[in-house]
């Protein structure tokens, strides 16, 4: 069986407190957007879990993989078979776009569904939070405000549709440790849930990525790929998450520019 796991985007990302347990405390907006990954599972005679993957090349020990996390966990508590598993790989990775998180929770909804385990939202939310802070976002995907580590989701009234994006990746990987080295966390006076609710002309000047000036003095490349989708046109543009994908979004269908080329570049209707 084959089902097609997601991208999201930030729109707005506050980082507010540094917490006790060396964690953030963030306010952001997740939504969903449709780059897809393709993911397969087959049940298998044995008890073994086999995964490969293609398309773009995933970095690290396989072992680690989150979609071998998510069904390792539902295989044991629910005495499963085996599965085959292939992942072909669309949405890059290190880029911001949450998509291992959105593997794993596709992953889960799709174990639930071949093997009948009938489980509410709240129980695969509950086998996806330990995984990644963003991973249950993709369980119900749709648009959340989402704050504390960026894992408590409260729903909002968003909706872009008949907008277009444009995202652009360089090939570049921004480590979220040094991400956070180059921000102060500060309390906003004013929270990215009511910030969101301005006309989406205003947002650039509203709704800003508290790690862009950082990273874009580390990075002036990122900087330069944000300001180069605002002169083809976006209405709003921005990194999304600690990058390095960056997105432009559009009232009409915009052209993918020349100085793209050497990027991963996708567009799509919302």
């Amino acid at each position: 069986m084959i089902i097609f796991p997601n991208a999201k985007i930030n729109l707005g990302l506050s980082v507010t407190e540094k917490r006790p347990d060396g964690f953030h405390n963030i306010e952001t907006v997740f939504y969903p957007v449709p780059l897809r990954d393709i993911l397969e599972i087959v049940p298998a005679k044995n008890k073994s879990i086999q995964f490969k993957s293609t398309g773009l090349k995933i970095p690290g020990n396989q072992e680690n993989n989150l979609v071998l996390k998510a069904c390792k966990a539902l295989q044991q508590d629910f005495q499963l078979p085996g599965m085959n598993i292939h992942l072909h790989k669309v949405i890059p990775m290190g880029a911001g776009l949450g998509g291992g998180s959105s593997n794993a929770a596709f992953a889960i909804k799709l174990v639930d569904k071949i093997f009948e385990l009938n489980l509410s939202e709240e129980q695969m939310i509950k086998y996806a939070m330990p995984i990644g802070a963003d991973c249950s976002f993709f369980i119900k995907n749709k648009a959340v405000f989402a704050s504390q580590k960026g894992d408590v989701f409260e729903d909002i009234d968003l909706d872009l549709l008949g907008k277009y994006i444009l995202i652009v990746k360089p090939n570049l990987h921004i480590n979220t440790a040094e991400a956070y080295s180059g921000v102060t966390p500060f309390p906003k006076l004013i929270s990215i849930k009511e910030l969101i609710q301005n006309d989406l002309s205003d947002w650039n000047e509203v709704l800003k990525n508290d790690f862009e000036k950082s990273i874009f003095l580390k990075h002036p490349e990122i900087g330069q790929i944000k300001d180069s989708l605002l002169d083809l046109g976006a209405v709003y543009a921005a990194m999304s998450g600690s990058g390095s994908a960056l997105f432009g979004i559009f009232d009409s269908e915009p052209e993918c520019s020349e100085l793209f080329k050497n990027y991963f570049c996708w567009k799509s209707k919302l």
